[in-house]
């Protein structure tokens, strides 16, 4: 709900056919001066509690006030790139103001709900994806539908290890009221298989039996730093 001009006095506060006069007190100010000891004080005018105009005849349906509460149901138009608190200022759509006074601004700050599947650090985008041990060893493509509405292929290398982030250019968030797009960033996570088939395991068994250390340096570096420490 949202303070309304009056439609039965526009805003005036007067009954329709009347209208409201000049205060008497403070000569249409709406402040009056009052002498405190060796200080000259100015308050609003108790009559016409600041306003300068007297109502002798209130409308019926605001009571003088010349604004009404009203529902109100406005459209907002959402740039594209917006982020959490992101303020939209509607112009002349806030609270009426006294007695036929201007409309103030309504403003609205938003809350961006989180998604299922991406993060967002500015205009870069940033997810998690598994993949097979097989697609890590021996490179592959990710198709990843982006919230711009494409598909982003992504290019695996082969033997890319988990934790290695894969960037592609422009397919992350609109800059806001500008120019560009930032980028999207694909973490990728090994999955090790879990269920093997007989013949996935007697493959496996012959691929172990063919490892000489150098398929995988950092944990044959690893092992044999940590026998030397200690070893000594």
């Amino acid at each position: 709900d949202v303070s309304a001009e009056c439609d039965t006095c526009h805003g005036s506060g007067a009954k329709p056919g009347t209208h409201a006069s000049t205060c008497r007190q403070c000569n249409g100010h709406g402040k009056v001066r009052a002498q405190q000891g060796f200080f000259v004080v100015e308050r609003a005018c108790p009559v016409c509690a600041g306003s300068g105009q007297v109502i002798a005849d209130p409308c019926t349906d605001c009571r003088g006030e010349g604004r009404v509460e009203k529902t109100k149901t406005l459209t907002v138009n959402i740039p594209a790139g917006v982020d959490e608190g992101t303020r939209i200022r509607l112009s002349g759509e806030g609270e009426a103001g006294p007695r036929g006074a201007p409309a103030g601004d309504l403003y609205i700050f938003l809350h961006v709900q989180r998604h299922a599947f991406f993060e967002r650090e500015g205009t870069t985008l940033f997810a998690r994806a598994p993949i097979s041990f097989t697609t890590a060893a021996l490179g592959g493509s990710l198709a990843i539908p982006g919230l711009d509405g494409e598909t982003h292929e992504i290019r695996i290398p082969a033997g890319i290890q988990t934790g290695k982030q894969l960037r592609q250019r422009g397919a992350g968030m609109p800059v806001l009221q500008g120019r560009g797009t930032g980028d999207l960033v694909i973490q990728i996570e090994v999955e090790t298989p879990t269920k093997l088939s007989t013949r996935q395991r007697e493959l496996l068994e012959l691929f172990r039996e063919t490892e000489t250390g150098d398929e995988c340096p950092a944990s044959q570096g690893f092992f044999a730093k940590l026998k030397a420490a200690v070893v000594g």
